[in-house]
């Protein structure tokens, strides 16, 4: 990053507060940053604060105090990256209908070079039909998204809207100013989220999965130039956010399984990281079973074993890598599962361990491999958990 000329557009959320500290990061990182604010903006974060931050005046109307222009289209043109950080549900939907009313929409109509937004807005909000398609547009043109995260609202509230914490936003920073594409034509195929094994049309079994950490696997891969297969359970709600991840949605493991059979042959490198049911209903109710006695019996058949059916046809070309989920001997179940299945490697979490496991936006795990070589990762981020596994997965084709 260093050298390199970031523009920060802050919009007028609660989430600008944030800006500091990524601000911060990317002067620390060598970068030149100059920052624009919307005018409702400043009210949320100093203007004088990100000047001493960035040693460069704050930008907010077409011109200064002194009658000077601020001439939105050379500051595009002199920009290698625009972050818009937090982009509100008002600046979302502007940039994806052409409308312009300030410096910062302005200059983003001008930018020629590639625009990262990380959206930050209440959890009913961020659900709304007209935003999700909004959000959609902006990928349509080429965009980049950084998804919003799940957690505590300004509201009070607790869901997803939470705009992305300054080090993930550095992270994706980071891949884009990565020249050397490790992964470029690599195939990756990867698997995220729960499966739904229906009960009748109403009830089902299924898990606690959110798919977070298949998404960011996805998306850590995709950013070293991999074409990425992502194959999503239900309820995995977070947009894919570059151009280079398929992704395709499935229900139960039936579909899962037809999905990865289909995409594993020309997969290079291949993540299964969804949590799959075991089992599924032997029969499933045409209709809603009606409450009738105290008891309800339930016949479950096995589901078949996706990564073991894969380890029978992997080549030694390819790169096959699990996860298991523990809650008791978790070493001895984790080696047992890779030698079983037939793994290069897998990915062991506990549930035990505070801040791992299902819809945390943090994990701790330990890499296992083949070599019965061990790898303990302390308590990181999704994502940074994500960046640690594409590392080892180009060590292992290099």
């Amino acid at each position: 990053m260093k050298g390199k000329r970031i523009l920060l557009g802050i919009s007028g959320g609660i989430a600008a507060y944030k800006c500091c500290a990524l601000v911060r990061l990317m002067v620390k990182a060598g970068a030149h940053v100059q920052v624009i604010l919307t005018p409702d903006a400043a009210a949320f974060v100093s203007p004088l604060t990100l000047s001493v931050l960035t040693k460069n005046p704050v930008l907010s109307t077409f011109s200064n105090k002194d009658g000077v222009w601020n001439n939105h289209v050379d500051i595009a043109l002199q920009t290698d990256l625009f972050i818009i950080a937090p982009a509100t549900a008002n600046t979302i939907g502007k940039m994806a209908n052409g409308l312009c009313d300030n410096l910062l929409l302005a200059t983003y109509l001008s930018a020629k070079c590639p625009v990262i937004f990380a959206p930050a807005m209440d959890l009913d909000m961020h659900e709304h039909p007209s935003v999700k398609q909004n959000i959609k547009q902006l990928i349509s043109f080429g965009n980049h998204l950084i998804p919003a995260e799940n957690g505590e609202l300004a509201s009070g509230l607790t869901g997803t809207g939470r705009m992305a914490e300054p080090e993930t936003i550095m992270q994706h920073i980071a891949n884009y100013f990565d020249g050397d594409k490790k992964l470029k034509g690599k195939q990756v195929l990867v698997t995220a989220g729960p499966t739904y094994e229906a009960i009748d049309p109403v009830r089902y079994i299924g898990n606690h999965s959110t798919g977070k950490m298949g998404l960011a696997i996805a998306h850590s891969f995709a950013a070293q130039g991999a074409e990425v297969v992502l194959i999503c359970g239900p309820g995995v709600s977070q947009l894919s956010s570059s151009t280079h991840i398929n992704r395709i949605d499935v229900t139960s493991a039936l579909e899962m399984h037809k999905a990865c059979i289909q995409h594993f042959k020309r997969a290079d490198i291949t993540i299964m990281s969804a949590a799959v049911a075991d089992y599924r209903p032997a029969q499933s109710a045409t209709q809603k079973i009606k409450k009738n006695g105290d008891i309800l019996n339930l016949e479950l058949v096995k589901n078949s074993d996706i990564l073991q059916d894969l380890g029978t046809k992997k080549t030694s070309k390819q790169l096959l890598i699990g996860f298991a989920l523990e809650t008791q001997n978790e070493l001895a179940h984790a080696k047992d599962k890779l030698k079983r299945k037939n793994l290069d490697m897998i990915v062991l979490n506990s549930l035990n361990d505070k801040g791992a496991g299902f819809g945390t936006d943090t994990n701790k795990v330990t890499f296992i491999f083949k070599s019965k070589k061990s790898k303990a990762l302390p308590l990181m981020t999704k994502q940074e958990v994500a960046h640690e596994l594409v590392l080892e997965a180009i060590k292992f084709l290099a």
